[in-house]
């Protein structure tokens, strides 16, 4: 699992991650660095200074960006300890399994000859899949306890960013008729201005942070944050591996895999949609409200 980190005030909310501290590229860079011819050295530097690019990289690319040839680049795995490219590459991409699982998934699907026809279709057989695995995957207890959340509430703060900052707004419109205040936490001040709309949370108030992979790390943290001041929270995400379900007092799990990007927002949507319409049929009132909207 890994989780795009930035600092709340700072950095955008769609960062690349830095990689871990473990990461044992960058170690055996640092041990045989002196031992390493000027080329090798020169392609040490850009996987240092890259290492996200790096790892998204066939040899030949590689090769390209740092000008040497392809079996200098080889020499370059042989130099670090590696048996070849190949486990020089895993080992990068290890330290950005969840980040660079979309690139992986796109590149192999480029790779695949199809019509767009059968792109087109094979997109919305993914979609169907993912709804009748989050069907599937329905806890009948966190669906009553989030809609019981969601009613009585004080405040509902619905938090995202990136693609999930849409979600969020989309979610803010359909709760909007049926809750006291419906407040979405997202928008052009970034999560500098996000932490300060969440700065006077109680125990009264429901948090609802919608994040998949790629997780931005953003909304973990101001989850926490939500979390340490009393609030309860409601978390719209993937599965319990997720960063959000650590802070959760409640849950509900969308299955939002796809092909070519990194998640199904359709997925998602279907499922904010269906939560929605269960706010609506438990809301004392909702018949009036939405006659009154008209």
């Amino acid at each position: 699992m890994t989780v795009s980190r930035s600092d709340p005030a700072a950095r955008p909310a769609d960062s690349v991650p830095d990689p871990a501290p473990e990461t044992t590229v960058s170690q055996r860079i640092a041990k045989v660095f002196p031992s390493l011819t000027p080329a090798h050295q020169r392609m040490a530097d850009y996987v240092l200074a890259n290492p996200f690019r790096a790892a998204t990289m066939r040899i030949d690319e590689f090769a390209q960006a740092v000008q040497v040839s392809v079996a200098t680049a080889n020499r370059f795995a042989h130099a670090l300890g590696f048996d070849g490219y190949p486990q020089f590459r895993a080992e990068l991409v290890r330290g950005f399994e969840a980040t660079l699982a979309p690139v992986e998934k796109l590149r192999t699907e480029l790779e695949r000859p199809a019509t767009i026809t059968e792109i087109i279709a094979a997109s919305l057989e993914e979609n169907e899949r993912n709804l009748q695995a989050t069907r599937r995957a329905l806890d009948a207890d966190a669906c009553e306890r989030a809609v019981t959340a969601i009613l009585e509430a004080e405040h509902v703060y619905v938090l995202g960013f990136g693609a999930s900052g849409y979600l969020a707004g989309l979610l803010q419109h359909g709760l909007d008729m049926y809750c006291r205040t419906v407040i979405t936490v997202a928008g052009v001040g970034g999560a500098s201005t996000a932490a300060r709309q969440l700065f006077k949370l109680t125990s009264r108030d429901l948090v609802i942070p919608i994040a998949f992979p790629r997780y931005v790390y953003d909304s973990v943290a101001l989850t926490e944050r939500a979390r340490a001041h009393g609030a309860r929270i409601l978390a719209l995400t993937d599965g319990p591996t997720s960063p959000l379900a650590p802070f959760a007092d409640i849950a509900l799990y969308v299955s939002a895999g796809r092909q070519l990007s990194a998640n199904s927002d359709a997925a998602v949507l279907a499922m904010i949609e269906a939560l929605c319409g269960a706010v609506a049929h438990r809301a004392t009132g909702s018949v009036k409200a939405a006659a009154d909207m008209t």
